[in-house]
C-alpha cells in the first residue's frame, strides 16, 4: 500500500493493528494511541510491525547520511 492511497478511516472495511494486544481490529475499536493504519485489509495492518521495523531502519539509514553529510 502506497502512504498516498490510504484508506479513509471512518470508512466501513477499514483494518487497523493494535500493538498492545497484537490483533487486528476492523474499524475503530480501540483509542487512536493503540492502533495502526488504517490498512485495506486484514493480511495488511497483520503484517504492520514488519512495515514499521522497515520504515525506521530506513529512516535511521537516511538520518545518518544527512548527519555525515560533507564528512
Amino acid at each position: 500500500m502506497s502512504e498516498t492511497n490510504l484508506p479513509d478511516p471512518a470508512e466501513a472495511g477499514t483494518f487497523w493493528f493494535n500493538p498492545k494486544t497484537g490483533a487486528v481490529e476492523e474499524g475503530m475499536e480501540s483509542p487512536g494511541y493503540d492502533r495502526i493504519g488504517p490498512f485495506h485489509s486484514a493480511a495488511e495492518a497483520a503484517n504492520a510491525p514488519e512495515v514499521l521495523q522497515a520504515r525506521s531502519r530506513a529512516w535511521a539509514e537516511e538520518e545518518a547520511q544527512e548527519d555525515s553529510w560533507g564528512s
